[in-house]
């Protein structure tokens, strides 16, 4: 099955997702947006954020020493196929979204533990189902 790069490291807790403020997504996901689209949650970790709308996953991955660098990532709800969460547990460090999309692509979310993943996959069944 093929995997989709959301450019974004995963590979200690230090990198896992952490919820901020929607106040505090950075300013050009705006501008990115469509009428009628509306920010739902939103994620960071050091410089990389991903912005659930109800729309689409948006997923921004600065790049660089300098920061100049930025790629966006469009993974919008129509193509996913099936998706599936996996919370935390007593010893585990991170909790994890998994998406599989109409082509086949897979693609991976691994967040803190003390973030509501059973609340993002309401989100999106809400758009998928």
């Amino acid at each position: 099955m093929a995997t989709v790069s959301t450019g974004i490291p995963t590979e200690s807790s230090f990198m896992n997702l952490k919820e901020i403020e929607l106040e505090s997504i950075r300013s050009e996901i705006r501008e990115l947006m469509i009428p009628n689209e509306q920010p739902a949650a939103a994620f960071k970790t050091v410089r990389d954020q991903v912005v659930f709308t109800n729309k689409r996953i948006l997923v921004i991955n600065v790049q660089g020493v300098t920061g100049k660098k930025v790629s966006y990532f469009t993974y919008p709800y129509s193509k996913v196929q099936y998706f599936g969460v996996e919370t935390a547990g007593l010893m585990d460090i991170d909790s994890e979204l998994v998406l599989v999309f109409s082509d086949g692509a897979r693609l991976t979310f691994d967040f803190r533990a003390s973030v509501d993943v059973r609340g993002i996959s309401r989100l999106i069944a809400d758009v998928v189902l």
